[in-house]
């Protein structure tokens, strides 16, 4: 297996984006949720770009894999959060519909990424 830089990986850099995005978005909701949906919304989008960094310092595409796993796991979850913040009319629809656009294709491209791991080593 060869090591990622991972500041190079389009899967790093588009979920850095979204860290942002979150930022921006938690800057508008109640300070009641401080401690709830904006730290739980805020732990999952750090940890998508954080799981993938950690993952190129392993030494098999194995455990890449489990890492990679592990940030896509955390993107369904801050998908969730997303729809309770729509739910709770925290977001617009228009925001919704953008940024769930953009975790779905972020999805999509950690599991491409995926698939072209080795993860028999």
């Amino acid at each position: 297996m060869r090591r990622h830089n991972f500041k190079k990986l389009k899967i790093w850099q588009e979920s850095m984006e979204l860290v942002n995005e979150t930022y921006k978005m938690v800057n508008v909701f109640p300070s009641k949720e401080k401690f709830n949906l904006i730290s739980q919304l805020m732990r999952c989008a750090v940890s998508i770009p954080s799981n993938i960094a950690e993952g190129t310092s392993k030494s098999t595409d194995k455990h890449l894999n489990k890492c990679i796993e592990d940030s896509l796991g955390s993107s369904f979850e801050w998908e969730t959060q997303l729809i309770v913040a729509l739910n709770q009319n925290y977001i617009s629809r228009e925001k919704f519909d953008q940024l769930e656009h953009k975790i779905q294709q972020l999805q999509k491209m950690i599991t491409g990424f995926q698939k072209g791991l080795d993860i028999q080593s």
